[in-house]
């Protein structure tokens, strides 16, 4: 099952990157220039944080996509959602750039 699991969000990841590069690329580009202003942070859990209220509508259209995909892939592998969010933050922490602005599930922030 674990295999499964990995196998699934390494899916999941595709899925994204396609989303992105596809119908999302503007959306993708304005993410990478919130990241880099510190208007919106990523949490621990998968999803952002809007960390100027100027970039709530955005930081909530985001999160809508995200929670539906992980939701989606929760389903098909038989695991929680907020499980599937934890372990693609990972990736998403990975891959975004230094300085991008990073919540931890006690609520501070860091910067990468």
């Amino acid at each position: 099952m674990l295999h499964s699991f990995r196998r699934g969000l390494t899916v999941l990841a595709f899925a994204l990157t396609l989303l992105a590069m596809l119908g999302g690329a503007a959306q993708a580009q304005s993410l990478d220039d919130l990241r880099a202003s510190g208007a919106v942070g990523e949490r621990f859990d998968g999803l952002l944080v809007a960390r100027d209220s100027s970039a709530k509508s955005f930081v909530d259209q985001v999160n809508a996509q995200r929670r539906k995909i992980y939701g989606e892939r929760a389903t098909a592998q038989g695991v929680p959602a907020d499980q599937v969010g934890r372990v693609y933050a990972q990736k998403i922490i990975g891959d975004v750039a230094p300085g991008t602005w990073l919540q931890k599930p006690d609520g501070s922030w860091i910067q990468k």
